[in-house]
């Protein structure tokens, strides 16, 4: 019988990283957590201590991805310039190199098939991402440098372009270098169609 060697550090960390991994690398439907309890060497019931369920460990590895892309976006738009084109720049890059790094992670992110059974946190966090993209048009209302309207209904085609654009990489249907040189299109294209 192979011995416990996991004594010690932050089990649902530990827990939620190699969740991610796996993810990442096998996809949502090989994530086991009897097996991520063998691979990290405690025992198959040590887990349950922390999430109660594989959906309840695939929810905290969701939210984990929202807070990364959170940070990766306020990160982006503290470095960009002043101007709503180099914090959309910003923004695009910041959202399309998460997406390119982490696709199937960030199709669990955004999965909703639940519907009302998703938790509410995941639904604030998803409301976070967009808020994110809400707070940028406004602020180029506030500068002029975008039309005026309801924040929320002029960002929907930037939030439109920029989650289409993932999903064109993440299934594999554009290449990664089409990507990386048409952000300067994408984002030129936008900001043409909010500008005032």
């Amino acid at each position: 019988m192979r011995s416990r060697s996991y004594h010690h550090g932050d089990l649902p960390a530990t827990l939620l990283a190699r969740a991610e991994k796996t993810v990442r690398e096998r996809g949502v439907h090989a994530l086991s957590l009897r097996e991520l309890a063998r691979d990290i060497g405690v025992s198959p019931a040590a887990p349950n201590r922390h999430f109660t369920s594989k959906q309840d460990l695939l929810d905290a590895v969701a939210l984990r991805g929202f807070q990364r892309l959170a940070r990766a976006v306020e990160q982006a738009c503290a470095d960009a310039g002043e101007t709503f084109p180099e914090r959309l720049g910003a923004v695009a890059r910041a959202y399309l190199g998460f997406a390119a790094a982490n696709g199937t992670l960030l199709d669990l992110m955004f999965d909703d098939r639940r519907g009302p059974e998703r938790p509410p946190r995941l639904h604030e966090a998803a409301r976070n991402w967009y808020d994110q993209v809400v707070m940028l048009v406004a602020d180029g209302q506030n500068t002029g440098e975008v039309r005026q309207g309801a924040p929320d209904r002029v960002a929907l085609p930037v939030l439109a372009a920029l989650r289409g654009c993932a999903r064109l990489q993440s299934d594999g249907a554009l290449p990664g270098e089409l990507i990386e040189h048409g952000v300067d299109d994408l984002v030129t294209a936008v900001v043409r169609g909010c500008a005032p």
